[in-house]
């Protein structure tokens, strides 16, 4: 291994750095075909000479480049790998070593892909070789380095010390055979406390079996607190049982984020986050409780710092486990209680993610609601969650200075977000709201989507909705057709109509669609969608400036029916060229086009090879809800869509598509389905979180009776189980999205 201290020796330091010999074999990469995030990465060596230049400002300069194009949010290239020596002579060479250190430990860090079969991907060029991936080429560039790595823990200055027992530690098991001897022998004699949090750190992701029982030994009072919290941290992750040793450890040193704040580990830099992480991810009731008591205790601190931290892994606790809310509650209000009339630790807000765990915070969330400012729409935007009801008479009070809470009442994507129930008094604040609203903004969104889930419960608010129609003519029809009573049909629909012949396309159209869903008149809505086609084919997207009009009209098309017929000649033209390359707009309007077709002429044989064309191109980027869409649309086919039937298969690998290509064969081809096969499919696909509620909805529509014991069974702990199903959302969403999950799949298991 190479000497630490030769690197502050002239000579040796020219051998590994000699100018011209490093500007001659940079110069000989062929940097220009390699990639980086930009593209090319031919700006690379010009880079990497600045970053060892005499220039501090270029060398900045250039380094903030590097971590743009090589590096860039932590994604490595192919570039990046090719640069990994250069990098490292630059260190060895003494050039802003610690700098250049952490750059080496962050593409080691980038290629630690969790994915076991990265390591190989196919040849860029389409030769259908297996080539290298570039998260191994970098992985193995790093290790290639460790020496001169390893070396430089060894170095008198602290922050390259430290800089280097990281960066290696990133190296992982591919490095351990040289990496852990090292890092333990100087982990035995290092008096700095960052840099032994920083060793053991490495240590434990080198050799995590062989470090448990140094991270163990350093939980104790005796240990620093940086070394102590990362001993912790490291317990948590190599899955030691957590002991009172452990809680009582992270207790006295709270609050913990300044015992991370200097560490170079910038993905564990919240401890108490990252612990609580840790043990729930292991999902067993004693790893939660462990979790509730250290939460428990964290936000009965004395200490507002300790109990914020306390606060934001309240959150996460809520969205992983369904029986955090209940066991959190207490604590939590009486953290939110102890910040006094403001939201200092942000357990005020917190209430709401309780949901109806959070009920005996009503009284606290009401009183802070009745006074002014953002905190007490915070106060009334989560007791929106804790008690609709309640919340509904507040937000009537004040309705114009409560935009959070007017959000979370009304109401967002499927499933999401609650919506409070129709109250009288509200329905008022929103009738006086309508009547003074201005153009613009988002108001009048939450306003007609709060009145459209009321229904006609909300008929009185026609009058508003009508004075206002002309000042929102794209967003008021729907609200007006969900709210029109029978008393009133003729009145609005002469409204409607009006709108029909003024003003630009895509607004005439919206009250000629809500036309035709209150009366069924189509008289005014086909004229407009003709001219709307044609002037999409003429690449002018309309006269209304709509960003999808194509999909738009066919969708209206297709609600029209066989009455529609005259526009099947413009709705052909619309269709993208067969085989032609597309994206994901042009695909979705091909699928409503196709659909259009098949409801206006009852014949499928227009709609399926475009359909075909669409589910047979599954590479592209962002493509899971285009194919969803695909999928429904061949499934409302039927048998005439049987062709489809081995591309629709090959959705069902995917768990993201397992549901809607479920579904879809089942209409299309349901004798071929094995039902068995594809109940463990959907199981799979709603188990692992990729679509939950598509897989029940399915399992459902598949017959529950018909699923086997152990389907059965894995059906119901999908309502029982701890973990949340639903995993990812809008903030706050995810548990009331689980919850009403939850309630489907009982209601589901309780109806057999």
């Amino acid at each position: 291994m190479i000497d630490a201290m030769d690197f502050d020796r002239a000579p040796f330091r020219d051998e590994l750095f000699h100018a011209e010999s490093f500007r001659a074999e940079l110069d000989a990469q062929p940097w220009a075909s390699y990639t980086h995030a930009y593209g090319s990465a031919e700006d690379v060596p010009g880079c990497l000479r600045a970053l060892a230049g005499d220039d501090d400002a270029a060398a900045e300069e250039a380094q903030s480049e590097l971590y743009g194009s090589i590096l860039h949010q932590g994604s490595v290239y192919e570039a990046s790998a090719k640069a990994v020596p250069f990098l490292a002579r630059i260190a060895a060479a003494g050039i802003r070593t610690a700098d250049v250190l952490l750059l080496i430990g962050g593409i080691a860090e980038g290629g630690t892909d969790p994915d076991p079969g990265s390591d190989l991907g196919s040849d860029p060029a389409g030769s259908g070789a297996v080539r290298e991936s570039d998260e191994a080429a970098c992985r193995r560039a790093v290790v290639a380095q460790l020496p001169l790595l390893l070396a430089f823990v060894e170095h008198e200055d602290r922050a390259v010390r430290q800089a280097a027992a990281w960066a290696a530690g990133w190296t992982g098991t591919a490095g351990a055979a040289l990496a852990v001897p090292a890092l333990r022998d100087r982990a035995a004699v290092e008096t700095d406390p960052l840099v032994r949090a920083e060793l053991l750190t490495s240590l434990v992701e080198s050799d995590p079996e062989g470090s448990a029982s140094a991270a163990a030994g350093a939980v104790g009072p005796d240990s620093p607190p940086e070394l102590r919290i990362a001993a912790v941290m490291a317990c948590a992750d190599i899955g030691l049982p957590w002991t009172r040793d452990h809680h009582e450890a992270v207790l006295d040193l709270l609050p913990l984020d300044r015992l991370a704040a200097d560490r170079y580990d910038h993905s564990r830099n919240e401890p108490l986050h990252d612990i609580c992480l840790s043990l729930l991810d292991r999902d067993t009731e004693a790893d939660r409780e462990a979790v509730f008591a250290l939460l428990d205790a964290a936000l009965r601190s004395a200490d507002p710092e300790a109990r914020t931290e306390a606060v934001w892994v309240v959150t996460t606790a809520c969205e992983l486990s369904r029986s955090a809310p209940a066991r959190l509650a207490p604590a939590l209000i009486s953290a939110a209680a102890e910040d006094g009339t403001d939201d200092e630790t942000g357990a005020l807000s917190a209430l709401g993610r309780l949901g109806p765990s959070g009920a005996p915070a009503a009284d606290l969330l009401a009183a802070r609601a009745a006074d002014d400012g953002d905190t007490a729409d915070r106060a009334l935007e989560a007791l929106v969650a804790v008690d609709p009801v309640r919340a509904a008479s507040l937000l009537a009070r004040d309705l114009e200075r409560r935009p959070r809470a007017l959000q979370a009442a009304s109401g967002g994507p499927a499933d999401s977000l609650p919506v409070v129930p129709y109250d009288p008094e509200l329905l008022a604040a929103v009738r006086r709201r309508l009547a003074t609203m201005e153009p613009g903004g988002t108001t009048p969104f939450r306003l007609t989507a709060l009145l459209a889930s009321w229904g006609p419960d909300a008929s009185d608010a026609v009058p508003e909705l009508l004075a206002a129609l002309p000042a929102h003519p794209r967003v008021l029809p729907k609200a007006l057709v969900a709210v029109c009573p029978p008393g009133r049909r003729a009145e609005v629909a002469d409204a409607l109509r009006a709108r029909t012949g003024t003003g630009p396309a895509d607004e005439r159209i919206e009250a000629a669609r809500a036309l035709h869903e209150l009366t069924g008149d189509h008289g005014a809505l086909l004229p407009l969608l003709a001219e709307l086609l044609a002037g999409s084919a003429r690449g002018g997207g309309g006269s209304g400036g709509s960003a999808e009009p194509i999909r738009e009209a066919a969708e209206a098309a297709a609600a029209v029916g066989p009455a529609a017929a005259s526009l099947v000649p413009a709705l052909r033209a619309a269709l993208n060229s067969p085989g032609a390359e597309r994206n994901n707009p042009q695909m979705d309007d091909d699928i409503a086009l196709a659909v259009a077709l098949h409801r206006i002429t009852g014949d499928a044989a227009e709609a399926v090879p475009v359909l075909a064309g669409v589910l047979g191109d599954r590479d592209g980027l962002w493509r899971r809800w285009t194919l969803v869409r695909a999928a429904a649309a061949a499934g409302s086919l039927g048998p005439a869509a049987r062709p489809l039937a081995p591309v629709l298969k090959a959705l069902l690998a995917d768990p993201r598509q397992t549901p809607s290509a479920a579904l879809a064969l089942r209409a299309v081809a349901p004798d071929d389905l094995d039902a068995g096969h594809m109940a463990g499919l959907l199981l799979d696909a709603a188990e692992a979180g990729a679509a939950p509620f598509e897989a029940v909805d399915a399992l459902v529509a598949f017959g529950t009776d018909a699923l086997s014991d152990e389907h059965r069974a894995r059906f119901t702990e999908l309502g029982e189980r701890d973990r949340r199903v639903v995993r990812s959302g809008l903030d706050g969403t995810v548990e009331i999205t689980d919850e009403r999950l939850r309630a489907r799949v009982r209601a589901a298991v309780r109806s057999r």
